[in-house]
């Protein structure tokens, strides 16, 4: 939300800050892919702690307190969970962004290739922008706590991108190109927030549909991943760690 003074204010300061973070998080994690590729196992299952915690410690707490202020059925937001899981359920499954298991499959091949699987992850990113745009819009706590989420996930996202891209034989030239482009739109997306606000009950709306999306990217892209060809007590500590940072951010905050 624009404050009506010229001077920005400490919230829109933090916004750009946590903005500018996914990008940096987003190229990280593409380079992390390039480099060390066996380790992505332990930082994915922290991922996934973290996207758990962020749902049980922030969002859904929310999503109670702003039904009861306005006396809104619950049912309306769990609508909006279902509907997030599902859209980008269909979305991947639609665009087949099915890296994780890929040795599983027979020989294939994809009606889209690496570059317009990068362009799709592009889009997915920039949703994540504005994700952190419209938590600010609620307060600046749940802001903070969307953008550790979403920044976490950014990181896996660099990662998948270059992954896909060198998966179908794409120069490490052109993955970095993609990855660039990956890492500017969750900018581009958080900056768009700034040119509109919602109302309350829209928020509870928008604060249901992405619990949907973190719930469906924790536990059908996420752990799947972590586990895949590394499954170890370490990786499920990792998600408790994960896990219980977001506890005791929540409880700070």
């Amino acid at each position: 939300m624009v404050g009506s003074s010229i001077l920005p204010s400490r919230t829109s300061i933090m916004q750009f800050i946590f903005i500018f973070l996914t990008f940096v998080s987003t190229f990280l994690g593409g380079l992390f892919g390039l480099k060390y590729r066996d380790k992505m196992h332990l930082i994915l299952g922290l991922t996934a702690g973290v996207i758990l915690g962020v749902l049980a410690f922030d969002i859904f707490p929310e999503i109670i307190k702003v039904t009861q202020k306005l006396g809104i059925d619950p049912t309306t937001p769990m609508i909006a969970l279902v509907v997030g899981f599902m859209v980008f359920h269909t979305a991947e499954k639609f665009f087949l962004i099915h890296n994780s298991h890929e040795e599983n499959y027979g020989p294939h091949t994809h009606p889209t290739v690496g570059k317009f699987q990068a362009l799709a992850l592009a889009g997915h990113s920039f949703l994540d922008g504005m994700a952190i745009g419209l938590g600010f819009q609620i307060s600046g706590a749940t802001g903070v706590l969307v953008a550790v989420a979403v920044i976490s996930h950014d990181f896996s996202d660099g990662l998948n991108t270059v992954s896909m891209m060198l998966m179908h034989k794409n120069t490490t030239k052109q993955a970095l190109k993609f990855l660039f482009i990956d890492a500017l739109a969750p900018v581009l997306g958080g900056i768009s927030t700034l040119f509109f606000t919602l109302s309350e009950k829209s928020l509870l709306i928008y604060l249901g549909f992405f619990a949907g999306f973190l719930l469906y990217i924790g536990v059908s892209d996420i752990l799947p991943e972590a586990h895949s060809k590394n499954s170890s007590i370490k990786t499920v500590a990792m998600t408790a760690l994960g896990v219980l940072f977001i506890f005791l951010i929540t409880r700070v905050l």
